[in-house]
């Protein structure tokens, strides 16, 4: 299998794990690939403030290098803003983007010196009222995730036409009614998917004015993509498609506009090197399905398999031979700790018990979502060179 990644962060990430020993599964993450990354987003959307989805990937390495490369946070946490308070970021480079939030750590975020907040509802609304006076809010609606490979549920976000008047009741109560957001899915390989959500924001932006709102800001989430089996556009690409959208609905008004890239920023950065504990079948010797066993699975870091969603590069050091499709596994006595069952993975028929294999394009949503000690097995160690 050949790899996509850069040679030069594949050479250091070896480099790295060819010097040290570990006794579980590791990831390593190249902070050159984030810095070319964070590079990419700033030269194909110039006019846009990126704020990193510290929920990706928050390492304390990650977060102090894009700080200082000027970047802004998006959090969903009072823990995730004080990480990234930590970097030496001001407040006022943090946005509070969770739509579900307790009264509480509103509250803590306000003290903390934070000023933006998302909402999608009049109580939310009035929570911010109560526990930040003063504070600017914007709105998230519900857009169409067609085109992502994790398309979002209906968890965050109203319906467009709700927008106004939640904005509305935030000026009001005397919040600062700033903007709307939405997010086209994760995982989105659609560079036009960005259009129809700004379609609605346009006309928000319209309606608002029409009730004497100055809305200031267009919040254009997240979804951009990372490589794994697939190609996927470049980040030029969708910077085109996003500004040609914002020209057809906004005109020359064009407002001010933000960016929350998580898995685009450090997806392609991370490598998880994993170790193979079994290869077994399950019926006689003409079943030509094997299953593998890693001491790695969902609940270690590879949530985002779950439905096969997302579908790692694996590279091992038998590449080049006879291949046979195969079911990887988790160790967890779990049967949930399934990876590839539908559409079983082409592995080399000479991959054995030890052996060691790498899965590529694993930083983000595997240390934040590797468990914590399940069955007794180690949280995912994680290295960042």
């Amino acid at each position: 299998m050949t790899s996509h990644l850069d040679a030069l962060g594949n050479d250091r990430v070896r480099r790295f794990l060819a010097e040290g020993q570990s006794d579980g599964p590791v990831l390593v993450v190249d902070s050159e690939v984030v810095r070319a990354n964070y590079a990419k987003f700033a030269h194909a959307l110039p006019d846009t403030r990126v704020f990193y989805a510290v929920k990706a990937n928050p390492d304390p390495k990650i977060l102090k290098l894009l700080a200082e490369l000027g970047s802004c946070f998006d959090c969903a946490s009072v823990a995730e803003i004080d990480m990234a308070l930590a970097t030496g970021a001001s407040a006022d480079r943090i946005s509070f983007g969770n739509t579900i939030k307790k009264e509480r750590d509103v509250a803590a975020a306000y003290a903390r010196g934070v000023r933006l907040f998302a909402v999608d509802c009049r109580e939310e609304v009035e929570k911010i009222e109560r526990a930040a006076p003063g504070a600017k809010v914007f709105c998230r609606i519900l857009a169409d995730g067609a085109g992502a490979e994790w398309p979002l549920s209906r968890k965050f976000g109203c319906a467009p036409e709700m927008a106004a008047d939640v904005l509305e009741h935030a000026h009001v109560r005397g919040l600062i009614a700033y903007g709307v957001s939405f997010h086209v899915g994760s995982q989105q390989n659609n560079v036009g998917a960005w259009d129809a959500a700004l379609a609605s924001a346009a006309e928000i932006f319209r309606e608002c004015e029409r009730r004497g709102l100055a809305l200031s800001m267009v919040n254009l989430g997240g979804g951009f993509p990372t490589r794994y089996l697939r190609d996927v556009p470049a980040v030029e690409a969708y910077g085109a498609s996003i500004f040609e959208a914002l020209r057809a609905h906004f005109g020359n008004r064009i407002p001010e506009t933000i960016i929350e890239p998580g898995r685009g920023m450090v997806g392609d950065a991370g490598w998880i090197e994993a170790e193979v504990v079994l290869v077994s079948k399950k019926s006689d010797a003409e079943d030509e399905i094997r299953w593998v066993y890693l001491d790695i699975g969902k609940f270690g870091g590879l949530a985002e398999t779950m439905d096969e969603a997302i579908r790692y590069p694996i590279r091992t050091a038998h590449d080049g031979g006879a291949t046979a499709p195969c079911v990887l596994a988790g160790p967890t006595c779990d049967s949930a700790d399934v990876l590839y069952e539908k559409t079983p993975y082409p592995l080399p028929v000479s991959l054995s018990i030890g052996d060691k294999v790498l899965i590529e394009a694993c930083g983000a949503y595997t240390t934040t979502y590797a468990a914590v000690a399940f069955n007794g097995f180690l949280p995912l160690a994680s290295h960042v060179i």
